[in-house]
């Protein structure tokens, strides 16, 4: 197997081929969020719209990836469907990391017995399965984007509050904490001062990685008819409507929605794989050199 080449027929250097998912990555959510962001408004589209003449039309010039079963263009569902679930999933994992920052924040300032007292509830919400809590939550609501809000924001904010208490630890060990705790700064200054800017890009990150697994498991829940409404686009609604196209070979109208989820979540993993490497100490120091 030959090596990657640059223009010139030489050896592309290692530093740039590394680069190149990133830059995919990056090209692929402009131009998703180009689309989210332009099309809508450009293009309206009638929710409850039903044209059994065009039911299942393969794609076409008119209709680029197809019609479903009941007539509704699949590519112009699937880009309403990704901003209904982007929005959701982005406020979703905004309440997991205030929930779980709070959380965490609390139990490794205060430590001791807080701090042990609080890890037992996050190992009795880790106990459960999250999408079986979350079914569960959904069920005491209509189907909406709130019920779906509150089950991903209760169920996953353990995750937060282990990154933040394991860092808020670390930190309390540092020459510049330990310091100011001893020249008689109060527990609040700490935290303000000292603690949250340190916090804030490990925050940012975990939510910048929840908001995929948000956008999953609002998929999940849509797919099994506990998420958004049935007539709204959402990309869980569109794979539940298009199994049943499969078995007579419609296979654009699951198969497009899955692409939509699919390409961000794998775009969002290389950013967010390449932010943590960057975040290290380790990559830090061999940038410096």
């Amino acid at each position: 197997m030959t090596a990657p080449t640059d223009s010139t027929g030489r050896p592309a250097p290692a530093r740039s081929r590394s680069r190149r998912p990133v830059r995919l990555a990056v090209a692929a959510l402009v131009l998703l969020g180009l689309a989210v962001l332009l099309v809508p408004p450009l293009v309206q589209l009638d929710q409850q719209l039903v044209d059994l003449r065009a039911a299942g039309l393969p794609p076409s010039p008119r209709h680029p990836l197809g019609t479903d079963q009941v007539g509704r263009d699949v590519l112009l569902r699937s880009i309403y469907g990704l901003r209904v679930s982007f929005l959701v999933g982005l406020v979703a994992a905004l309440v997991s990391m205030v929930i779980g920052g709070l959380v965490g924040l609390t139990a490794g300032s205060l430590g001791g017995t807080p701090d042990r007292l609080l890890m037992r509830v996050v190992d009795g919400f880790n106990s459960v399965p999250h999408l079986l809590f979350g079914i569960f939550i959904v069920a005491l609501f209509a189907p909406s984007p709130a019920a779906v809000v509150v089950s991903v924001g209760v169920t996953h904010w353990t995750t937060a509050a282990r990154i933040v208490r394991s860092e808020v630890l670390s930190l309390r060990s540092r020459p510049f904490v330990e310091a100011a705790i001893s020249g008689g700064a109060s527990r609040s200054r700490v935290v303000r001062r000292h603690l949250l800017p340190h916090l804030f890009p490990h925050l940012l990150l975990a939510t910048v990685l929840m908001v995929p697994h948000a956008i999953w498991h609002e998929t999940a829940l849509s797919f099994l008819g506990l998420g958004l409404p049935a007539h709204l686009a959402s990309l869980g609604n569109m794979i539940n409507d298009g199994r049943h196209s499969l078995l007579t070979g419609d296979w654009w109208s699951s198969l497009v929605p899955g692409v939509f989820i699919l390409v961000p979540t794998l775009a969002v993993a290389v950013l967010a794989q390449h932010w943590r490497d960057r975040l290290s100490p380790r990559h830090r120091s061999e940038l410096s050199l």
